[in-house]
């Protein structure tokens, strides 16, 4: 009989198939199979988290915005943000250098949206001077009837004088931005004829007075004498035009 030894564990013969090794030939298949079951399984949850890991940020900015609105600047602490966030205090660390900078992040992400947008329709905009301001109050009034927005004022009325540096990365992110647009409408609507030259030109920010009045109200005296968004909109935009407006 002819027989022929092929490597370890197997002999071939003329009349079989021969094994010999230190396991059964289909146990050592259930590894490999095992194992190439497991690979794959790895290499499909690595898309998950990636998606869980692309959207952390987010949620951290989220979890802190929730903690500054309960506890205010001062009283926000990381490890709390970690917890609701569901990560780790260090995690937090890998995307924001300090609370500040977190804060920060957790506002603009709230705001910059409108500040844009309104520059660029400033930009684009060839009609009346009139009708861009009544597009900006309406802009400023719809992200004042946004409670996030109404946070965000009510933090740095309470914390902004302990924490300068809060009011100064609002000021020139948002505030000196939106004085700017309104300095240029009213210089654009005097240069048209549209407006008469004022102090209101030299000193744009008192046209946004009014929106931060209601902003302060609709948080404080609201549930005593009601006035709504709208109608401090529509009083603000008559107010604001009546003074402007060149008379015949």
């Amino acid at each position: 009989m002819m027989q022929f030894r092929f490597g370890r564990g197997w002999t071939i013969n003329d009349l079989s198939v021969i094994y010999h090794g230190e396991a059964p030939f289909t146990s050592r298949a259930a590894q490999v199979m095992e194992r190439m079951s497991s690979d794959a399984t790895l290499r499909s949850s690595k898309p998950e988290r990636r998606r869980r890991k692309d959207a952390r940020p987010a949620e951290i900015l989220d979890a802190a915005f929730r903690e500054f609105a309960e506890k205010g600047f001062r009283g926000t602490r990381l490890e709390d943000v970690a917890a609701r966030a569901g990560v780790v205090k260090g995690t937090i660390y890998l995307y924001y250098a300090n609370k500040t900078v977190l804060f920060e992040a957790a506002v603009r992400s709230r705001m910059l949206p409108m500040v844009d947008r309104v520059q660029a329709v400033a930009e684009r905009h060839d009609g009346s001077a009139a009708d861009m301001l009544r597009f900006i109050l309406r802009m400023i009034y719809e992200r004042l009837s946004d409670p996030d927005v109404r946070t965000v004022i009510r933090i740095l009325i309470a914390d902004g004088p302990e924490f300068p540096e809060l009011l100064k990365f609002y000021h020139g992110m948002f505030v000196s931005k939106m004085v700017g647009v309104l300095g240029a409408v009213i210089e654009r609507g005097v240069q048209r004829g549209e407006f008469h030259a004022s102090a209101v030109k030299d000193v744009p920010q008192v046209v946004m007075a009014p929106a931060l009045m209601g902003a302060i109200w609709q948080m404080t005296f609201a549930p005593y004498q009601p006035a709504s968004i709208e109608q401090f909109m529509a009083a603000h935009a008559e107010l604001v035009l009546n003074g402007l407006m060149k008379r015949d």
